[in-house]
């Protein structure tokens, strides 16, 4: 099976690389690099809708990101929240359906209640899904998928497993296959990110720090994947 070339990504999903260095390389403080990177988002979401993506997926915060200083993660928190209560008219505005994806339990209990009211309030648009990944890992939604689904077979919900069927116990489950991922800050490496998802996807990495990552940008990575040739296994030319 392979797919024929210049056709668009139903759905991209970026990691929001550099940050940290964009401040740095202007002398300033981490935390306006923060800034400029949840700023940047809104740029890029309507990038997308524009481009005519279907599905955006952005890691924001890692399951591993806890390990940073507790100011830097108080800091990210806070932003979250501000940007969840602030962000919803602009969505709205442009069609746009949100969810949050991640694990929650480690989230506080203000912070969940206004992911709550974000999604909900989105929820009726039809337009561009942007999925924020918020304390998300790759490995962690799968074992949590499969503790789900052992528990429904315990119970005789089920019986049978398939890719499909697996494919239900994800966080949500309406995150489709990934066709293009993104890495902005020069890194080359997935850092745990939709590992069942982007099973087939085109990568593709850029030297540009996500603050700096524009909508130029963006249809620079979709015009390398449309020139590619997706095989998804099988060989060129084969009927």
């Amino acid at each position: 099976m392979s797919s024929k070339p210049n056709s668009l990504p139903a759905h991209v999903a970026i990691i929001l690389d550099g940050n940290g260095r964009w401040a740095k390389m202007r002398g300033q403080l981490r935390r306006m690099g923060h800034k400029a990177g949840a700023q940047n988002v809104k740029t890029i979401v309507r990038a997308a809708s524009d481009q005519g993506i279907k599905t955006l997926t952005l890691y924001a915060f890692s399951t591993e990101n806890w390990r940073r200083s507790t100011t830097e993660v108080a800091l990210l928190m806070r932003l979250f929240s501000w940007y969840l209560e602030h962000y919803i008219d602009e969505l709205n505005e442009h069609n746009v359906q949100a969810h949050v994806i991640g694990d929650r339990e480690r989230l506080s209990a203000d912070l969940i209640a206004k992911i709550e009211r974000f999604e909900t309030a989105t929820e009726k648009n039809t337009g561009l899904v942007l999925n924020i990944a918020l304390n998300y890992g790759g490995r962690e939604e799968i074992l949590q998928a499969a503790r789900r689904y052992a528990d429904d077979f315990a119970q005789k919900k089920t019986s049978t497993l398939t890719e499909e069927q697996f494919q239900r116990y994800l966080y949500p489950s309406a995150v489709t296959d990934v066709d293009l991922l993104i890495r902005t800050g020069g890194d080359q490496r997935i850092s745990n990110f939709l590992l069942w998802q982007i099973s087939y996807a085109e990568l593709y990495f850029t030297d540009t720090l996500w603050p700096d990552f524009s909508p130029q940008d963006l249809a620079l990575a979709i015009a390398s994947f449309a020139g590619r040739e997706r095989r998804f296994g099988g060989l060129q030319g084969e009927e």
